[in-house]
């Protein structure tokens, strides 16, 4: 493993890039093109988010238009993989339609995410919250037609679990219902899934996706173990888009160091930043000194 050091000279890992699939990102930020009030806004705050990979609904974007304003027109297929996903689907046949629908659109474009998608089935309009039955089949089912699947999914460990045995390239559990910003509203059974899903196999790429809403959310993914966060309407909706977007990225960078450099342990009590030996004390009456 490539190792850097310390200031005091220990040893250290360094972070390799995170791999899904068969892909190698050179981000952990993964940004939705959704909900923008203008196309230049989203390109501009694609770029200083730092994504190397964005997310298309196929059901709800004309990708490819050479009549008129189209995404592809504002989108730089040379920096991005572009991971097609399946918004707006809430039945596993609707769902793999869509998938084989995207894959077809990218080989024409020759960008290297055609292999991959995003897979959403959803339950309601009301919650857009997974419908896990309808997502495991539809998993199953596009593991079987060679497609890499990132498959989005509640904060259910148990539900995590089957789809990664299905062949989940990677498991994507929801920090809160889809465009909520209510942040991780469970992180108890995100960790619980993280322990789950790395626990025989540490690289398995698990990913945050939806409910995030502002950079908090993001770090707090991050140091929580996560691989990665996807996200998209805390910056297409924010006041500042741009700004937003360089903030996701700073916190997603922050995070990741946090996460590999280790928190200290919570305690009930204090405990002196600074060494008490020789120092002329005025401990309370019946305290023990610190040793």
């Amino acid at each position: 493993m490539e190792t850097t050091s310390t200031a005091q000279g220990e040893a250290i890992p360094v972070d390799p890039p995170l791999a899904v699939g068969g892909h190698v990102l050179n981000s952990r930020l993964i940004v939705g093109t959704g909900r923008y009030d203008t196309m230049p806004v989203m390109r501009e705050s694609l770029l200083q988010s730092g994504a190397h990979c964005v997310t298309v609904a196929v059901r709800r974007e004309k990708l490819y238009d050479r009549q008129g304003q189209n995404i592809l027109d504002f989108l730089d297929l040379d920096r991005y993989i572009l991971l097609p996903n399946t918004a707006g689907c809430y039945n596993a046949t609707d769902a793999v339609r869509a998938a084989r629908l995207g894959r077809e659109i990218l080989r024409t474009l020759e960008n290297p995410g055609q292999d991959w998608v995003k897979l959403e089935v959803l339950g309601d309009t009301k919650t857009l919250l997974p419908d896990p039955l309808e997502t495991l089949r539809a998993c199953e089912q596009l593991v079987a037609d060679g497609f890499q699947v990132l498959c989005y999914t509640s904060d259910d460990p148990v539900t995590a679990r089957r789809l990664k045995a299905a062949g989940a390239a990677s498991v994507m559990p929801a920090g809160s219902p889809i465009g909520s910003g209510q942040g991780l509203l469970n992180p108890n059974n995100l960790r619980i899934i993280l322990e789950y899903l790395k626990d025989d196999d540490p690289d398995y790429p698990v990913i945050i996706d939806a409910g995030v809403g502002t950079a908090s959310d993001v770090a707090e993914a991050f140091e929580l173990g996560a691989d990665a966060v996807l996200l998209n309407t805390a910056i297409a909706h924010a006041r500042d888009p741009v700004r937003m977007a360089r903030a996701m990225r700073a916190a997603s960078e922050a995070g990741r160091d946090a996460f590999l450099a280790g928190r200290i342990p919570k305690r009930l009590y204090a405990t002196a930043s600074s060494p008490e030996a020789g120092v002329i004390s005025s401990r309370p009456y019946g305290s023990q000194p610190i040793e």
